[in-house]
């Protein structure tokens, strides 16, 4: 089969497409088709080797973190699908690979593709679906009629967000450019901020949470809005120790981390705010949640409308290293 590898961590952003074999299925796994794989600036960090030190890579590495497609064959521990079923995941951290034709995935990693999306729109959802849903329920521990502010908020991510923190319950701000704020409204916003007329550190105070989307450089104006006791969850600004806490990580590992971001912890900290940093897992059971949520609120995520094959997979991530894109990157098998 096809598909897109890398040889070794380098800052040329280029894969090389290879034949390898079809992988084989262990008990808890399934082997899906790859219809459409979606491209996104984790895939040039897992390039580049930016984020080895929270996930290290064998070598070669099939690159690729979500996809759509068709399950092929199911193991005999497996439960819940059928050969035929349309399905999309974001894959586990310990195993991409979704730029290839073929890919084996644990089961719990992935769920019925929903009904109000095809292969190619279904292919920008669970990556940021997964984001949003584990950034507000384990993150933030949000709660009914609480406020979330999500500076740069109209693209890829508040897409999903802004619809799931509706869903429960919580009061939704979003800052962005004047024409996603028609979109990012009929969504669930409950107001929006034309970063081209006002600035949202002037006009907010007092947010129990924001969601940092541009990273650090916004740190001290996120920080100055939220009240004692919130939260800033940035998935861009960097880890610090809760994170590799959380996430198990070796003594050595939490050191770094926690002098990594301890500039961060200490700013929070004077403002009686915690800071968090957020890198998404899969989960298949959180997949059904944000299903439902899809097919309820029927959110179709944009997707940029150059079209890319197998082939043409570096010059997808140029433009996504590039950015400016109109919508998620995808591959179409």
């Amino acid at each position: 089969m096809k598909a897109a590898q890398i040889q070794k961590y380098s800052k040329d952003i280029k894969a090389q497409i290879v034949d390898i074999p079809i992988p084989t299925i262990k008990d808890n796994e399934v082997l899906v088709k790859v219809k459409v794989a979606a491209v996104n600036p984790l895939d040039i960090l897992n390039i580049t080797g930016s984020v080895k030190l929270i996930q290290s890579y064998d070598m070669p590495l099939v690159l690729g973190n979500e996809l759509t497609g068709i399950v092929e064959k199911v193991g005999n521990a497996v439960s819940g699908f059928k050969v035929g079923d349309p399905i999309y995941a974001r894959l586990p951290l310990e195993k991409i690979g979704a730029f290839a034709e073929y890919v084996a995935v644990e089961a719990k990693a992935i769920w019925h593709l929903p009904s109000n999306v095809d292969f190619v729109t279904g292919a920008g959802a669970p990556l940021t679906g997964l984001t949003a849903y584990q950034g507000l329920v384990e993150e933030l521990e949000a709660k009914k009629g609480q406020t979330v502010f999500i500076p740069g908020g109209s693209g890829s991510f508040g897409q999903m967000a802004v619809p799931i923190a509706k869903s429960m319950g919580l009061k939704v701000i979003v800052s962005g450019s004047p024409s996603a704020k028609e979109r990012t409204l009929d969504a669930g916003a409950n107001r929006y901020i034309d970063y081209t007329k006002e600035h949202y550190w002037e006009v907010l105070d007092e947010v129990d949470f924001v969601i940092d989307t541009l990273g650090a450089d916004e740190f001290d104006r996120e920080l100055s809005i939220i009240k004692p006791g919130g939260r800033l969850l940035s998935l861009r600004t960097g880890p610090n120790k809760q994170f590799a806490l959380d996430q198990g990580l070796p003594k050595w590992k939490q050191f770094l981390f926690g002098l990594a971001g301890s500039k961060f912890d200490k700013k929070a900290k004077e403002k009686d705010v915690q800071y968090r940093f957020i890198f998404v897992r899969a989960d298949g059971q959180q997949l059904e949640k944000i299903t439902t949520i899809m097919e309820e609120n029927n959110i179709v995520p944009a997707i940029d409308p150059t079209h890319f094959a197998i082939d043409d997979v570096n010059d997808a991530l140029k433009l996504v290293a590039k950015g400016g894109t109109k919508g998620k990157v995808v591959i179409t098998f």
